[in-house]
């Protein structure tokens, strides 16, 4: 049964070994310990804050992003608007310049046409002259065949001009 039974030699032993082992530990190997336990709570602790700030960043460019992506969808919808009001304005002005030029053309036109009227009808007159003094010379030619018939027009052609 000794073995169950500490020998108070071998308990007076272990406790001063235990003791010394227990004053190096505290003197030499619980001062590092501590230390890198420190170090590595300081590391951690500054790895928090420099995560912490990354998310504050993040936020902060995540807002400045949505800003500069609003401005430019305002920007972009200024944009479109004044492009579709110089269309709308291009337009009209083509138009405008469209109706004048058709206008000017058909003021061409009608003058050219009314010139030509103008020529056709005097064209008109002229040859309806001609063929009048045509079937007058043949009127006068059939009817003013013997003497008497010619004395007796001059005469009363004299007497109408001498009338009017």
């Amino acid at each position: 049964m000794s073995l169950l039974t500490p020998d108070p030699g071998l308990l007076f032993w272990m406790l001063v070994s235990f003791g010394i082992v227990f004053f190096v530990l505290a003197k030499f190997g619980f001062p590092i310990i501590v230390k890198m336990v420190d170090e590595r709570k300081a590391y951690i602790d500054q790895s928090l804050e420099s995560a912490k700030q990354a998310n504050e960043r993040l936020k902060g460019i995540q807002q400045e992003g949505e800003r500069i992506l609003s401005t430019t969808r305002e920007e972009q919808a200024r944009i479109l608007k004044e492009a579709n009001e110089m269309r709308a304005r291009i337009i009209n002005e083509a138009k405008d310049q469209a109706h004048i030029e058709a206008g000017k053309i058909l003021e061409e036109a009608n003058k050219t046409i009314q010139k030509e009227k103008e020529i056709a009808m005097r064209d008109v007159h002229n040859q309806i002259a001609m063929l009048s003094l045509d079937i007058a010379e043949k009127v006068l030619r059939k009817n003013l065949n013997n003497k008497t018939a010619q004395l007796e027009l001059v005469d009363r052609l004299i007497d109408e001009a001498q009338k009017n």
